[in-house]
């Protein structure tokens, strides 16, 4: 019987409620509805005091959450697309981020963000923008690529005393699939993974554009005998450039590939860190594959062509292995 994403993070979310008094969950219809994609799907009647609903205003509801961390208590917001998330940006970065910085006091708020696009979602419920909060210092990104991450990096994100922000893809909630949710050697949060070994190019990828890598990798492997390497970041702030680098050191080139608009994303971030640290390494220019600059469409078709996909990705290796 296999598990999905959304089932990882159900479960971790139960986990958490269970283990820890502290810990609450607040968003809006996520109670007897059990939320938007049912991530909160029964934890009201188990725990009535702890799972509650919010008014439609995100703002209130980060700062209700900063309020209660200052307390001592363990807030998760659900926000139920991460598009309004940007109505509580004043609150979660200059607030909540800074909070640290100006007085020592740790601030452990989590703020749960189903992001990405899906077909049909049009450009106000499909932007991923993990980039807009990891501007913010004192803050964390979590962007999980698989089930198991989906699954230890929500309990990560909760240990960590620090606000956090959890970018969990809604593409991938029912779609990927896993035997188990349980990693026995899960990686710490802000330690990027080998997805897959390789040694002509580095493909780094981070949230739902990894399955599209990997696919993207056996497909080249596959008709053209091309051997990438693929670099699931998992996490945006921070960034683990030891490991993109040594990759890079392995195979001379570098795509980095994100849902994201192309203006300071993650993308242009990963390649101004390895052009700083590791140009020496590079055979060819470090290449760079996001959305389109443009509001997301809401057709399915040019939803398709607006984000990359398996086969712009295998394009965009081809012409990097040609340079």
């Amino acid at each position: 019987m296999s598990v999905t994403y959304i089932d990882g993070i159900h479960a971790a979310l139960g986990e958490l409620l269970h283990d820890d008094p502290d810990v609450f969950i607040y968003g809006q219809d996520i109670g007897k509805f059990g939320g938007a994609f049912k991530a909160t799907k029964g934890f009201k009647e188990l725990y009535p005091d702890r799972v509650l609903d919010a008014p439609i205003s995100e703002d209130a509801m980060v700062g209700l959450g900063i309020g209660a961390a200052l307390e001592g208590k363990k807030p998760i917001i659900e926000m139920q697309f991460a598009d309004f998330g940007t109505i509580g940006l004043n609150q979660f970065g200059n607030n909540a981020g800074a909070h640290f910085f100006r007085t020592g006091i740790p601030l452990n708020i989590t703020l749960r963000m189903p992001c990405g696009g899906t077909p049909g979602g049009g450009p106000f419920h499909s932007q991923c923008l993990e980039t807009l909060f990891a501007h913010y210092p004192g803050v964390h990104v979590l962007t999980p690529a698989t089930v198991a991450d989906a699954y230890v990096m929500m309990k990560d994100a909760v240990a960590i005393p620090d606000p956090v922000v959890f970018m969990e893809h809604k593409f991938l909630y029912r779609w990927l699939k896993a035997d188990t949710f349980r990693d026995e050697n899960p990686l710490p949060p802000g330690k990027a993974r080998i997805a897959r070994q390789g040694k002509h190019a580095t493909l780094v990828a981070y949230s739902a554009m990894v399955p599209e890598a990997l696919r993207a990798a056996d497909e080249l492997f596959a008709k053209s005998g091309y051997d990438v390497e693929v670099v699931d970041l998992r996490s945006v702030k921070p960034i683990d450039s030891d490991t993109v680098i040594a990759s890079v050191a392995r195979t001379g080139r570098l795509l980095v590939v994100s849902e994201d608009f192309p203006w300071g994303g993650a993308a242009a971030e990963v390649v101004a860190r390895v052009v700083a640290e590791g140009f020496h390494l590079l055979d060819a220019p470090p290449m760079r594959l996001t959305a389109k600059d443009t509001p997301i469409p809401s057709h399915p078709t040019l939803w398709k062509a607006h984000r990359p996909t398996m086969e712009s990705i295998t394009a965009a290796i081809r012409h990097l292995l040609s340079l």
